[in-house]
């Protein structure tokens, strides 16, 4: 099941347990029963400190356990975590061996202090890439607060149960029986939703903080190049993110950055955090900016308000907060979000694993959806609202070579339809002649492109018809001070490349900025209270 650079890579890790655990298996005759044996036994014989049983009892078989000798560690996966889980699974195990997780202090005691019973169920798929942070977080909490337990369910292990649940969307969290939540969270997300006391505590430390010389709110290509290019310029640099990395998170291949031949969107955004970390920059994650407030003068103030509350300021800004997926905006789409609408093929993609579907959109994301799907599913219709597939021609021609794919152009998505719990359907009008039709489909994947974000800027930052925020040469907006680069701006071709260097650009012209205006003046009073503190 392993391979020898698999083994020899888990066994390294193996290496870091300092305590004993032990693994309990519950299985059966079935195949998946016998494949999870092998990878349980393979682990037992690279860890002395591992014992292996394979006489539990749970009610998900085939499934296993991990705990710490002598705990009562609430820690199951009913799923053989290879793929994308794999890492998932060794940091399961040198966690629950001692091995301290690369998570800060102060989080992991937030985790031991919360108080009461959770019961957690996360269902995944084995190629899902925005899985396994959820389920990384969740088995950290469980091995961190035996209040906690934590059961790992793959959903093409356990078909019937996502049937019966109506789970069409990975990762789907279960708190006590009860959503949760869906979609990429953080273990940070996820221990702020049970702590009522966290967005309190953070929003007075973030106020807290002192001015900074340059406050990059969003934290994708386009944000982490300018916080390091500033850092490196001596400012005393901010960050403030939704979540470090920005769409990258949700990008499975990046194959066209300049000296990175091949690697996937988690990766990459790891990547950009790292790097930031080795400067002197001030991460503040999860945090999503609420207001912007304009300078009183040259030179003055720029204050950012949160969304918890919490005030910052600096001397100069850059807006870098890039854009999400764009909705079609028909009926029928935001009421069967997760049940049945889909916007990550990769993600979601095995949910509809012999089932019809329809992809909307055209161009190379949709196309690309398609082709994915097409590999799963029983059919796949795409849908293009212009009269010709704007997908590059080697992607075209890929997808009209796959006998399951049917394509529709020139044609108007009007209705995603549904029965009250899932989609079954989709009404569409073809444009030139203004025939109505429908299909039946299961599932819809929208792939229309991006809007970006940029709502909470207006009207004090100028921004075009499509929301984008107006940019010079420089990345400078409207308001002296405020610089803007990436996905949110005017500046033409959304890439990853195009963004970093974006980011880099606007903190040079902050930089420039800076330097060519005075420092503000404390007042009277601020000098006085100064000069009591000396």
């Amino acid at each position: 099941m392993l391979n020898e650079s698999l083994k020899a890579q888990l066994a390294s890790a193996l290496q870091k347990i300092t305590v004993p655990i032990e693994v309990q298996a519950s299985l059966d005759e079935s195949k998946a029963s016998i494949e999870m044996r092998n990878l349980l036994d393979t682990i037992g014989t690279l860890s002395e400190q591992i014992q292996v049983k394979f006489d539990g009892e749970d009610q998900r078989t085939p499934s296993f356990s991990i705990r710490r000798a002598g705990t009562d560690m609430g820690l199951r996966f009913a799923a053989i975590p290879l793929g994308h889980e794999f890492t998932s699974l060794v940091l399961a195990l040198v966690w629950a061996g001692g091995h301290p997780p690369k998570v800060d202090p102060a989080i992991l005691e937030q985790i031991r202090l919360l108080k009461g019973s959770y019961e957690f169920e996360v269902f995944m798929s084995l190629s899902c890439h925005n899985c396994p942070e959820v389920v990384q977080a969740l088995s950290l909490m469980a091995i961190t607060n035996p209040r906690i337990r934590t059961t790992i369910i793959d959903g093409g292990l356990y078909q019937q149960e996502i049937s019966d649940r109506n789970i069409l969307a990975v990762p789907m969290v279960y708190l006590n029986d009860k959503v949760l939540g869906s979609g990429r969270m953080s273990l940070e997300q996820i221990v702020n939703k049970l702590d009522e006391g966290a967005d309190a505590r953070s929003a007075a430390a973030l106020n807290a903080r002192d001015t900074f010389d340059l406050l990059v709110i969003g934290g994708g290509p386009a944000g982490a190049a300018a916080a390091i290019y500033a850092a490196r310029k001596g400012l005393k640099t901010g960050i403030a993110a939704e979540r470090f990395g920005g769409q990258t998170n949700d990008t499975l291949g990046i194959e066209n950055y300049i000296s990175i031949i091949e690697t996937n969107g988690p990766k990459f955004s790891a990547a950009l955090e790292a790097h930031a970390h080795t400067y002197d920059v001030d991460i503040m994650n999860h945090q999503r900016a609420h207001q912007l407030v304009p300078p009183e003068g040259p030179g003055g103030m720029i204050g950012v308000k949160l969304a918890n509350g919490a005030h910052l300021s600096a001397r100069s800004v850059v807006l870098a907060t890039g854009a999400r997926w764009r909705t079609v905006d028909v009926p029928g789409e935001q009421e069967y979000r997760n049940r049945g609408v889909a916007y990550c093929p990769h993600c979601d993609g095995p949910l509809f694993k012999g089932k019809r579907t329809a992809v909307i959109g055209g161009g190379n994301s949709g196309v690309e959806a398609a082709i994915d799907l097409a590999g799963v599913v029983s059919h796949v219709t795409l849908i293009e609202f212009s009269d010709r597939l704007k997908a590059d021609a080697v992607l075209v021609s890929k997808l009209r070579s796959l006998p399951n794919v049917s394509v529709m152009t020139n044609t108007q998505t009007l209705e995603i339809m549904g029965n009250g719990k899932t989609v079954n359907g989709l009404r569409v009008r073809d444009r030139s002649t203004g025939i109505e039709t429908s299909c039946q489909v299961e599932g819809v994947f929208v792939q229309i492109g991006l809007v970006p974000n940029t709502e909470w800027l207006s009207p004090t930052i100028e921004l075009n018809r499509f929301g984008e925020i107006i940019v010079d040469a420089g990345g400078q907006t409207n308001v002296p001070g405020v610089f803007a680069a990436g996905d949110a701006t005017t500046t033409p071709y959304k890439q990853i490349i195009i963004a970093a260097g974006d980011g880099a650009k606007a903190a040079l012209s902050a930089f420039d900025y800076l330097i060519r205006v005075p420092i503000p003046q404390q007042s009277e009073a601020e000098t006085e209270a100064a000069n009591l503190l000396i």
